[in-house]
């Protein structure tokens, strides 16, 4: 009966100040809000990254210049030699196919219509199954249209509906920096990670793309696709040790190239986003604790205003726990209430994309924040209700 009577005077004292219990339910809202949406765009952003790793094949490797360690002569950078040798080796049975690659960028023209593509990429015909890139519509290039130096392109969705709308793009011809390009094929849409767009991209034969924009130097990578998943291992043993061989390196500790693994990309992106997330997370635990300081002030302001009320209540023997439970019960149900419509406006934010990330809400998420959200006001509205309860009856009934 104590705690029912408690709590009809707790409603009672938020609906006579309805202007001031919603202002603190809102900082409340904010703060539980903020809460679940920057952790759901830090898990969002997570899962994209991973699938866009994994999306390539837990068989690919690949190969990229570094500086050597402990060498005074400058890196030797990758070339199309060097992956010439990778794919010559007869003695290494793990690798399966190489890909050169070299990016660049540069303006795509359509008729009237201009665009800059996230990337130009010179590569081979063996780059589409080591990067795992389906086809929509027409076909790839073949190792022919290499050999001939042929100036056709595979494009990526994005780039497809930027320059053709719901035009056919196979067999129309665009320019590219200058230089005229036949599309050939569109490939799959594997959709944005957030940070960059795969599906932005032209992709043409390797010594066409040297011959327009890059030059006939290093390439930026190479793309190297392992016979199985199993034999990652033996390929990346197998590239270090050709590898060092084109390069003259006779020190392992001194190789001027990286061989990196989906396993390993995977590890370090994931390391990475989830400092990213608990980052958001403490930046909106601030929000969460603007909050319970606002339940403070204000139920500081409503103790002022009820000390007449607080006087006769006590003076007719109202002892000092019902008084202190009626304003920390008024204290958690602004939180209870401010806490619950920052849940819904966390989940309902969240089905819409935030700088091109998709958040996916973490169940923990909303609890953790629901709970902390109820402990503030607890905590931040137990002084205000001690300070209350503690007041002298005729102190109270003098107070003006």
């Amino acid at each position: 009966m104590i705690a029912w009577q408690m709590l009809r005077f707790a409603l009672g004292g938020l609906a006579a100040n309805k202007v001031r219990s919603a202002l603190t339910m809102l900082g409340v809202l904010i703060g539980v809000a903020s809460v679940i949406l920057l952790l759901a765009v830090g898990n969002g952003s997570s899962q994209a990254v991973k699938n866009s790793i994994t999306s390539l094949g837990t068989n690919s490797l690949t190969v990229s210049s570094v500086n050597a360690r402990g060498s005074g002569s400058a890196a030797k950078k990758l070339t199309v030699d060097d992956a010439k040798a990778l794919a010559a080796a007869t003695d290494s049975p793990s690798i399966k196919s190489v890909a050169p690659v070299v990016t660049t960028t540069g303006t795509a023209l359509y008729g009237n219509i201009s665009y800059t593509p996230g990337s130009i990429v010179g590569t081979y015909p063996a780059y589409f199954e080591t990067a795992n890139q389906k086809i929509a519509q027409g076909d790839y290039f073949s190792n022919d249209d290499v050999l001939n130096s042929r100036k056709v392109a595979v494009i990526g969705s994005t780039t497809a509906a930027q320059l053709f709308a719901t035009e056919d793009p196979v067999g129309k011809k665009i320019v590219v920096g200058g230089t005229p390009f036949t599309v050939v094929g569109v490939l799959a849409t594997k959709g944005s990670t957030g940070f960059n767009d795969p599906d932005d991209v032209v992709i043409a034969p390797l010594p066409t793309v040297q011959n327009a924009f890059t030059g006939f130097g290093a390439v930026n990578q190479i793309l190297v696709q392992a016979s199985s998943a199993e034999a990652t291992t033996t390929a990346q043993s197998d590239i270090t040790r050709i590898l060092m061989g084109t390069h003259g390196i006779g020190d392992p500790s001194k190789v001027d190239f990286r061989i990196s693994n989906q396993t390993s990309l995977l590890t370090a992106r994931e390391s990475t986003t989830k400092t990213f997330t608990v980052l958001l997370g403490a930046v909106a635990a601030i929000s969460l604790l603007v909050g319970g300081i606002g339940i403070t002030n204000i139920m500081l302001v409503t103790v002022t205003e009820r000390t007449r009320e607080i006087g006769i209540r006590k003076a007719l023997g109202a002892p000092k726990a019902v008084i202190l439970g009626q304003f920390l019960t008024e204290s958690t149900l602004l939180s209870v209430l401010g806490a619950g419509l920052g849940v819904l406006a966390g989940i309902v934010g969240s089905q819409f994309s935030i700088v091109g990330i998709k958040p996916v809400v973490i169940p923990e998420s909303v609890l953790g924040a629901f709970a902390i959200a109820v402990a503030i006001g607890l905590f931040f509205g137990s002084y205000p209700a001690n300070r209350a309860a503690s007041l002298r009856p005729i102190d109270a009934l003098r107070h003006e």
